[in-house]
């Protein structure tokens, strides 16, 4: 079965960090270029982070640009996304995908910056 499944999210203050997860299953990620999304409550579902699949190069929006760092470990079939100085406007429901997307949606996971 072809999946994704995005864990690691969770409550932290502005400034903080954390680290999320994309397990893929019943296909290779490593053969895909893989981006992160994010959607935020009333606003359209936005590219956050995609990296190559085989050069690794990366790419990411404007607004998360210095702070964000995606990376795969093809061992693992899984692909990150390291956040750092992590502000209030980043709070969203974060999911990844291929590029294009051929996977089902998977659940996201939610990340929410307050104080």
């Amino acid at each position: 079965q072809v999946q994704v499944v995005e864990s690691g999210g969770g409550l932290v203050q502005p400034g903080g960090s954390l680290r999320l997860s994309c397990a893929a299953s019943g296909f290779a990620s490593s053969w895909y270029s893989m981006r992160w999304f994010r959607q935020a409550p009333g606003k359209e579902r936005e590219s956050v982070a995609t990296i190559s699949a085989l050069s690794g190069s990366t790419n990411y929006a404007d607004s998360v640009k210095g702070r964000f760092t995606i990376s795969r470990d093809n061992a693992k079939n899984t692909v990150y996304l390291q956040m750092n100085s992590l502000k209030p406007e980043d709070t969203a429901v974060y999911y990844c995908n291929t590029v294009p997307p051929r996977t089902p949606w998977g659940p996201g996971t939610q990340v929410t910056v307050s104080s």
